[in-house]
């Protein structure tokens, strides 16, 4: 095994791609807040980046990547970064330091646990967050993540394709969302009150850093700088500008065209292509980005209206219903001349069956683990803010800290 230079370039670039789309979401999820929980949105994000980024050295890589324990988890001989070293891994990008291919796979850890934040903004206490976080990173995230991309995890010897964290990361993510959701109950005021974002310039600014960052999230999980980069590069952009547009034209015949749809639009996109990239010709796309774009704008509809989830800031319908879609996008798409793997239009239904299985199969266990780890914290350190703290907002009741100048509202 030999350290490739451009390989490890690219792969240290997007590694510190991944990470600026967290400070991104912060952002993205800040911005579509209430003024008086703006802050305490955003700090959800950087605070996630400090305990994860931490854990993932000391526990979270080495049961995600360790010595395979049944198909489920990894070991514990990478326990606090023992025998990651500045060599290649002999099972991980071997072109690459292990230790390169530890911090890129740790990026992914953060983002994920941050994603499910936006779901339980304006309510829930900074306490419980960051006890949840480190719980679910540890017996949610960590075996995901072996089963799929863990050398001995079940789901990726199954044949389960996700290039880049279609079922890791989103759908992982976004049934959690959801069963949270479910546990904390309803914002104060919620449906019946107006709850406007409080700055859709910074929705937008947001929305602009995840795009840029994730052709590291996509085109850096070739682990090389390669052919197969390029492809997951430009079929990331295709899917975000397809879904985006499409977002935006049914919005439009709705009412009018908003920049927090297009943008929202955008970023469904992202997360349907992200299991694809590497496994789909870049031109699938286009029909990946424009389905997700329907079912995302009316999983929204049907949450809010239908069946009046406090979903804050669409975690499920975006994440969730998009990850789904682009898991199963995957098993319809796939083609051997990107990979060497065969989808449905190929001729190979298997494929889409075995897609469809790690969907209900992380679905199942995220939402099921994430409502018993939301349990114990509510019982231990108590889930939900008082009324009087919601009423205040959570910027000065949980942080001490306004936005805007002594503005509450």
């Amino acid at each position: 095994m030999t350290i490739d230079t451009g390989d490890t370039a690219w792969i240290l670039v997007s590694s510190a791609l991944v990470l600026l789309m967290t400070p991104g979401l912060a952002l993205f999820y800040g911005g579509m807040a209430r003024r008086k929980n703006l802050l305490s949105t955003i700090m959800m994000s950087f605070a996630i980046m400090g305990v994860i980024g931490v854990l993932w050295a000391l526990w979270g890589y080495s049961l995600s990547f360790g010595s395979d324990v049944g198909g489920f988890i990894g070991g514990l001989n990478f326990i606090g970064l023992t025998n990651v070293g500045m060599g290649p891994s002999a099972v991980y990008a071997s072109t690459v330091p292990h230790l390169a291919f530890m911090a890129f796979q740790g990026m992914f850890a953060v983002i994920t646990v941050a994603l499910i934040t936006g779901a339980v903004v304006e309510r829930i206490k900074f306490s419980a967050l960051m006890l949840f976080a480190a719980l679910w990173m540890t017996f949610v995230y960590a075996p995901v993540c072996h089963w799929v991309w863990g050398s001995g995890g079940w789901l990726g010897g199954l044949g389960a394709l996700d290039f880049a964290g279609g079922t890791v990361v989103h759908i992982n993510a976004g049934v959690s969302a959801l069963a949270l959701v479910l546990l904390l109950g309803r914002r104060k005021g919620f449906p019946g009150d107006v709850m406007e974002p409080n700055n859709i310039p910074m929705v937008a600014l947001g929305a602009g850093l995840l795009w840029f960052g994730w052709f590291g999230f996509n085109a850096g999980s070739a682990l090389a700088a390669n052919g197969l980069a390029a492809n997951a590069f430009v079929a990331t952009n295709l899917s975000a500008a397809a879904a985006g547009f499409t977002w935006m034209i049914i919005a439009w015949i709705r009412r009018r065209p908003s920049l927090l749809g297009m943008v929202t639009g955008a970023v469904a996109g992202l997360v349907a292509i992200t299991p694809a990239a590497g496994f789909v010709p870049p031109i699938a796309a286009v029909p990946i980005g424009v389905i997700v774009a329907v079912v995302g704008y009316y999983s929204i509809v049907l949450m809010k209206t239908r069946f009046k989830f406090d979903d804050s800031l669409d975690v499920f319908a975006v994440h969730g219903v998009g990850g789904i879609w682009g898991a199963l996008a995957t098993g319809i798409f796939a083609s051997s001349a990107v990979a060497g793997k065969a989808g449905l239009i190929e001729g190979n239904a298997a494929q889409l069956l075995v897609q469809f299985i790690g969907v209900v199969a992380v679905a199942a266990f995220a939402f099921a683990l994430t409502w018993v780890l939301g349990k114990l914290v509510d019982v231990t350190v108590g889930l939900r803010v008082g009324q009087m703290d919601e009423t205040v907002g959570l910027d000065l009741s949980q942080h001490g800290e306004r936005a805007y100048g002594g503005l509450l509202r």
